[in-house]
């Protein structure tokens, strides 16, 4: 038995229970036809004339429906008369390569034939000018050489700052159309920045190039459409504010406002940018956002398997597995914080063999007398928060909650011969 083993051996691992947590859960049914409803408005329709070569920004994060909202966007602009395509909008991701963000639409089920027109991709892009820090505001060349540019994204809160504006349809325009080079100069100055930089880059955008419209949607908390609009530039400039705080009312969470221990089973670039979203775990890579609860250890076990080796996130945990090193792709997960700036995400946690000593090097420095005591939370990931494992000192809390409700007698942790979870 290893110096590591023997510290940690007798810290007992507190009983756990079952929680079925209680979101919102309005979301729309026939998205198609309240999509299409919305691009029919006189104003929109006024947009678009016929022969315009409208490139329409698609990007790489998994919105709902996302194959749905291209598809029926293509259709209303060829109603129209227009000729529609695609422009991938990711700033780097997909290797930075334009075969690569063809992949990543692919992936997602975003294909010519899925959609109904041409995908056009490239990383080489055009510069419209400096904002007055000196930071370039660049655009993809074949939205720059288009009639118009119609922009679908998802409006959510940022994990790594806060401002009236976030992720959503000005992100979009100044980092997802401004591929590779446009990413890295929003990033250049950092993220205290970046709530002014993001609608900065965007305006000069829309002030010089024919943005016709946003299709912007806000997910409810099991990630289904619950809101879509259709807003012109100005709309966006007024209206994509009301979208972001409408987001985070609907955003799911833990209702703990402190916790000894928060154990999460797997992170990867398909659950969330940063492997995990902070606003869940409320542990930031940045110290310009804030929120959710107050979490003394963090410990993550495992990498999903779509997140193919990017481990960005790790290093904002306390405690990882071997199993999860293993798997590590460094090339690919450092990549991710030199193009972000920020690099300790991407730094590897204190590893211990398997998921039990894991867990135990977690309530060992958690800094409670009895650790039988310890607040502790088992998710899935933080994607999966309707179904939820608790601690017994947090059992009365539950009982009492309006959205929480225990529904399993307590029991031990399962482990194998490995001392991993089953």
């Amino acid at each position: 038995m290893g110096i590591l083993q023997e510290l940690l051996k007798d810290i007992p691992i507190p009983k756990m229970a079952k929680v079925k947590v209680i979101f919102e859960n309005n979301m729309i049914d026939d998205l198609g036809s309240e999509l299409g409803a919305k691009l029919q408005q006189k104003h929109i329709q006024a947009t678009i004339k016929p022969g315009m070569k409208i490139a329409i920004a698609v990007g790489s994060r998994g919105l709902d429906r996302i194959v749905e909202l291209t598809a029926v966007t293509v259709k209303a602009l060829k109603d129209a008369g227009a000729e529609p395509f695609i422009v991938p909008s990711m700033g780097s991701h997909g290797g930075a390569t334009a075969e690569g963000q063809r992949e990543v639409l692919a992936h997602l089920g975003v294909t010519e034939a899925s959609v109904g027109c041409e995908i056009r991709s490239s990383m080489e892009v055009v510069q419209l000018g400096e904002l007055p820090n000196g930071l370039p505001v660049y655009l993809d060349k074949y939205a720059a050489a288009a009639d118009g540019i119609v922009v679908i994204n998802r409006v959510k809160p940022h994990t790594a700052f806060r401002g009236p504006v976030e992720s959503g349809i000005m992100k979009m325009i100044s980092i997802g159309l401004g591929k590779q080079r446009g990413a890295e100069a929003c990033h250049q100055l950092g993220f205290k920045y970046m709530a002014e930089n993001v609608p900065a880059m965007a305006r000069m955008i829309m002030d010089q190039k024919p943005v016709l419209f946003g299709v912007a949607t806000v997910e409810n908390a099991f990630d289904k459409v619950a809101v879509v609009e259709v807003l012109t530039p100005e709309e966006i400039i007024e209206k994509e504010p009301d979208l972001q705080m409408k987001a985070k009312e609907l955003l799911p969470k833990l209702f703990f406002d402190q916790l000894e221990v928060l154990v999460i089973d797997e992170i990867g670039k398909n659950i969330s940018g940063d492997g995990m979203d902070p606003n869940i775990t409320g542990r930031y890579p940045t110290p310009y956002a804030h929120g959710g609860p107050d979490v003394n250890k963090m410990v993550v076990l495992d990498l999903t398997p779509q997140t193919e080796g990017n481990a960005n996130g790790v290093g904002t945990a306390d405690f990882t597995t071997q199993r999860l090193v293993d798997k590590m792709d460094l090339e690919v997960t450092y990549a991710n914080g030199l193009t972000s700036t920020v690099v300790a995400p991407t730094k590897i946690a204190t590893t211990l063999p398997n998921d039990r000593e894991t867990i135990q090097a977690a309530i060992k420095t958690s800094n409670v007398l009895d650790f039988n005591q310890a607040k502790m939370v088992r998710i899935k990931n933080t994607l999966v928060l309707s179904e939820i494992e608790v601690s017994e000192a947090l059992f009365e809390y539950v009982k009492q909650h309006p959205q929480m409700e225990l529904c399993s007698e307590p029991y031990d942790f399962s482990f194998n011969e490995h001392g991993n979870l089953t």
